[in-house]
């Protein structure tokens, strides 16, 4: 048997204790099963093979597979507010601020490719946001970031429609190329919607209107004459060569 005291002593945890579960090690043990095998392929099963347990002992931590998958998700974006190249408010202009929050979520969806639809498929507190976010946190820092900055309540939706249309477009056709899966996916029918969800995101309580608004047809137009728009600029430019 070794010695317990001087393993500690040399700062090494006893190994009963590292091998304990947790509900944050059954969350970053199934964040690595779905990287390593897919979305499809979590189980309880699996991952409680994966951690050396029966299935019933990670429902102590989770209630089943849906809440660790909302766990996940909440996971990924604490990973990135995590990044020290994010900020939750505009300090060098609201175009920085958004770069910013751009590429930090793209990191994460890098990292996780097989996870990070659910970033856009799992249920919200606010199952009427278009377009649909499970963070709503994330949605909050982005419009207060852009009010802050001076852009009023409509703008701001405006700019978190097509921002994240944007975002989320790319993102998931980046990581399908990567083999994520992104075809139809086990979504939830939301629950009731409990109004006391968004006390702590009133900007997003106040905007709420605007931000369930299904503009879809107007804004895919829109967006398709900016493309053309551009093109035309890039054609130009290289007849000017």
């Amino acid at each position: 048997m070794g010695d317990a005291d001087a393993a500690l002593v040399a700062g090494e945890a006893p190994p009963s204790r590292s091998q304990r579960l947790s509900r944050e090690r059954v969350v970053e043990a199934a964040l690595a099963h779905i990287d390593a095998n897919g979305l499809a392929g979590l189980s309880m099963r699996r991952l409680g093979s994966d951690l050396g347990v029966e299935a019933m002992a990670l429902y102590r931590h989770v209630a089943g597979k849906e809440e660790l998958l909302d766990a996940i998700v909440e996971h990924l974006m604490a990973t990135m507010w995590a990044d020290e190249e994010i900020k939750q408010q505009p300090v060098h202009g609201w175009q920085d601020f958004l770069q910013r929050l751009a590429h930090g979520v793209r990191r994460v969806a890098l990292a996780h490719p097989q996870a990070f639809p659910l970033v856009a498929s799992r249920p919200t507190e606010a199952p009427w946001l278009r377009p649909p976010l499970r963070s709503l946190d994330w949605v909050e820092v982005f419009l207060r970031g852009l009010t802050d900055e001076g852009f009023t309540d409509e703008a701001a939706v405006a700019a978190y429609r097509a921002f994240t249309s944007f975002l989320l477009g790319h993102l998931l056709l980046e990581v399908s190329i990567r083999g994520a899966d992104v075809g139809p996916l086990d979504v939830l029918e939301p629950a009731e919607h409990d109004p006391s969800a968004l006390d702590p995101f009133p900007l997003v309580r106040r905007l709420r209107p605007g931000l369930s608004d299904d503009r879809s047809a107007v804004e895919f137009e829109e967006s398709l004459e900016s493309l053309l728009d551009r093109l035309t600029l890039v054609r130009t430019e290289h007849l000017e060569r």
